[in-house]
Formats: C-alpha cells, structure tokens, sequence
C-alpha cells in the first residue's frame, strides 16, 4: 500500500481515523445490543484459548450477534483490548487487513473480531500472515456455511479451529420467549428418562407447549423473528441473499445458472422429504446428472436442505433422501399445505444433527441415529409399537417407555 502513502494526503491521519471509527462502531453496538438474547450455547463449546477461530453459519442465524456477545461478556463495552470490525467496509478497498490488524496490535488490541471475512480478497493468506506475525493475538472470523474453511484453504490448515453456529433450537425458543433457562438434555437423558424430564417442563408451560412447539415450527429457528417485520419475507430475502450471494459468489457460478439453482430448491420443497429422482430434475433443469447432484451439495452446504444417506454411504452417492433443512424453510419456500407428519421429520433430522450422527432408517423406521438407535416418526395416533424402535410423537406433551415426545428432541442443543 505504499501507492496510498504517495498519492493519498494525509495518510497516516486517515488510518488512525479508520480505527478509531472502528472503536466508536464498536461500542455503539455493544452498548445497544439487547439485554434480553438468549446466551447461544455454543459460547461454552469453543476452546476460547485458540489464536484463530473461525465459527461458520448460514445466514441469518446470527453470527454477527454471537461476535459483539462475545465481546460484551468477555470484554465489556469500553474495553480497547477487543473490536469488532466488518471486512464490508470499503476502507478494505485500499487498506489491508494485517496493515490494520498490525496497528491495532500496536496499540495494545489482544482480541480482533472479523465479521464477514469471505468479502475481502485472499483473505486467507492474509489471516495466516497474521497469525504467524502476531502470536500474542487472537482473531475471531465468521463466514458463511457454504465455506470449507480447512478442505480448500490450506495456507489455514493447522491453524484455524472452526465452530458452527445454527439457528435456535427450540429449546433456545423457549428459553427466550418464556424468561426460563431451560437446561441441554443429551440423547440419553431423552431415551431413557424423557417422562420425568417432560412432565417438568410442560408442568412450567402452564398447556403453553404445544402451541409454542408449532410457532417455533413456522418461525423460531432464525433470531430475526425478534425484529418487527414480517418474518416469511424477511426469510424469503436470506434464502435469496444466500443463493445470490454465499453460494453463487464462493463457489464461482455464473449468474445466469441463479434461476436453475432456485428453480431446484423450490422443485425439492415440492416433494420434500423425497427420494431425489435425479433424471427427473435433469430434464426439468436441462442439465446433466452430476451437475444436478453437485447443485443439490451447494444448496446442503448453504444449509438450505439437508441430504440423508445409509449408513456408510455419503456424497457424490444420490442420496436417500432430501430434506428442506428446518421447518421454517419449509414453511416459506412454497405455498403448499404442510404435512404435519413431513414437517415433524424435518424437525426431528434438523435439531438431532448437530452432535449426533443422522442415517436412513432400516426396514420401516425413518432414521438412524449414531448408527445404533432406530427411530419412526409419527403423528398422534394408533400405530403398531416395536419395541425395537424408538417413536418420535407429534402432539403428544409427554410419552412412556419407547415413544417420546418429538419437541424434546429439541432440547438437544
């Protein structure tokens, strides 16, 4: 950047400006951010004590909100040890990123938090570069889920510890809409104790559970149902933004082939959760197989669907089934009546995924868990009971023995 220094008055006063700029922005948003979020559970997963943290997520989660969290709690607002800063900002036009990271090193910063990393070009040479210079500081980043952080960025292989953030469970759901703290149960504690740990909880609800349970269903997984405007729209804009943006800018497709990828995402939301028929979606999409099965790839990436498989098997293999990857998606992607029975298997893939190992169901069960645990969803109802099989209920509060509730699978997480 020595151009800028030759060619640009008063240089050294524009970039002590800029990070001072920072810091006001830092504060500002530390100090107008909402007493009442809920602590996102993935704070306490993260070995904090990592010089180069990457935390992924699909737009709309918040990722942004998790960063300035984090700054709040650890740090507090007038702390300059730690800031905030977005690579979207065009001072990264002219300026590099270890140029101003080395200033604020320099000026006693301990803790810098990138949001929005993938916008700035050869980001991660330049985070490696960072890294190697500055052993004493610790950098955060986030970026979209469709970025493989460590698989096609090598210059941060070794170096990056990478952390994902979902939605809210709808545990987290609750916890904010209702003022409780409402603790994680891990798989066990569900199979074998889900009465007890049921009853509790819908004892507190007051008969509020059910009806809570559907609301997160049609609008609780992204945090924006907080903001004042209308939720489906706000969603159907991120969808887009995600298509657009994540998937078309990283994985470098032209944008004529924008309208095939949407047309593919709402042709799965038609039928979901379906056996792709590949040939199908070739002809409709007047495109080859493998390029219909690698789009379907970008679009689980962007955690848009998710992609179900047997036991063993994994991509570039067709798999079993494609599922819209929350409820809420399903909801807004077409206009269709939901099936309860579709939207309670969407629910139940989406919220037991995150630590737990999600397969195609043998026989007449519709997933298998950890390779060990065979579970049928199913609406309220008379249904033949294998005591081989755990059942996952829709509209039932509690349950006994082997059937169990499906909104406490969403205590999970």
């Amino acid at each position: 950047m020595s151009f800028l220094r030759t060619f640009v008055p008063n240089y050294i006063t524009i970039v002590r400006c800029t990070v001072e700029s920072f810091y006001r922005t830092h504060q500002y948003l530390l100090s107008h951010l909402s007493a009442s979020l809920v602590r996102r559970g993935l704070m306490d997963e993260i070995n904090w004590n990592e010089r180069l943290i990457g935390i992924k997520g699909s737009r709309g989660v918040g990722k942004t909100t998790f960063l300035l969290s984090y700054a709040k709690e650890f740090y507090g607002i007038g702390n300059r040890e730690c800031l905030y800063i977005n690579l979207n900002h065009f001072i990264f036009t002219v300026r590099t990123l270890i140029d101003f990271v080395g200033q604020f090193h320099s000026s006693g910063g301990k803790t810098l938090l990138i949001d929005q990393v993938f916008k700035y070009p050869e980001w991660s040479k330049e985070l490696k570069a960072c890294y190697n210079k500055f052993p004493d500081l610790k950098i955060v980043f986030t970026g979209p889920s469709v970025m493989r952080l460590k698989e096609e960025n090598p210059d941060l292989s070794g170096k990056v510890a990478v952390y994902h953030l979902r939605g809210f469970s709808f545990r987290e759901y609750l916890n904010l809409v209702n003022g409780e703290q409402y603790p994680v149960c891990n798989l066990h504690d569900i199979l074998h104790d889900h009465r007890p740990i049921s009853e509790d909880i819908t004892g507190r609800m007051n008969e509020k559970l059910q009806a809570d349970f559907r609301d997160y269903l049609h609008h609780g997984f992204y945090p924006f149902f907080l903001e004042k405007r209308n939720y489906s729209e706000n969603l159907l804009k991120t969808m887009n933004m995600t298509l657009e943006v994540d998937v078309l800018y990283i994985r470098q497709i032209e944008q004529r082939y924008l309208p095939k990828l949407r047309k593919l995402l709402y042709l799965i939301s038609l039928d979901a959760p379906c056996t792709p028929n590949i040939s199908r979606l070739s002809k409709e999409l007047d495109m080859s197989r493998a390029t219909v099965m690698n789009y379907i790839k970008y679009l689980k990436d962007a955690r848009l669907v998710n992609m179900l498989y047997g036991v063993g098997e994994d991509f570039p293999r067709k798999p079993s089934k494609v599922y819209i990857y929350n409820t809420n998606l399903l909801h807004v992607v077409n206009q269709k009546p939901i099936d309860e029975l579709s939207e309670s298997r969407t629910f139940f893939y989406n919220q037991v995924q995150k630590d737990l190992i999600v397969n195609e169901g043998i026989k007449n069960t519709d997933f298998t868990v950890n390779e060990a645990h065979y579970f049928c969803i199913r609406a309220n109802g008379t249904f033949k009971n294998n005591p081989d099989y755990y059942y996952a209920v829709d509209d039932i509060d509690t349950g006994n023995d082997n059937i169990i509730p499906v909104w406490l699978f969403g205590f999970l997480y």
